[in-house]
């Protein structure tokens, strides 16, 4: 996986494609500082991790540029996206994560909202970057209500 984003950004740089080369640079930038921190090797699936929290930040940052008006840095952050959405796993859609909560309700036998947690830990663990939290959590609910 490291060597994907150094190829990419390497292609990046030569068609001068600031907006990639920089989305690819942050991502390379926490797994460097990751690696270095704790002293070890990141997995392809803790690197994929980490792409899919950049991209959850960069989500989030949207509705803030947009209230205030900075359709700009909008764009610019959504291309972004897109450029660092390659490297995640196929996004599953409501249904199929509903489909699957369905089963890990069953499984650890929750019954009220008050096993939300418990169901929550299972559904993140069964998922990992192939849906984002924000999406369990709204499936979870309504299912447990």
């Amino acid at each position: 996986m490291k060597k994907k984003l150094l190829e990419d950004l390497k292609e990046a740089m030569k068609d001068k494609n600031e907006i990639k080369k920089n989305a690819i640079q942050m991502a390379r930038a926490g797994i460097l500082q990751i690696e270095k921190d704790k002293g070890i090797e990141l997995t392809d699936e803790q690197i994929i991790e980490l792409i899919a929290k950049e991209v959850k930040k960069r989500k989030d940052s949207i509705a803030d540029y947009e209230r205030g008006g900075r359709d700009d840095l909008v764009a610019q952050i959504k291309e972004e996206i897109s450029y660092l959405e390659v490297y995640l796993p196929k996004q599953l859609t409501k249904e199929e994560i509903e489909e699957k909560v369905k089963i890990i309700i069953a499984n650890v036998g929750a019954t009220t909202i008050k096993d939300m947690g418990m169901v929550m830990k299972a559904a993140k663990e069964e998922f990992g970057a192939s849906a984002d939290g924000k999406t369990i959590n709204e499936v979870v609910r309504a299912l447990l209500n």
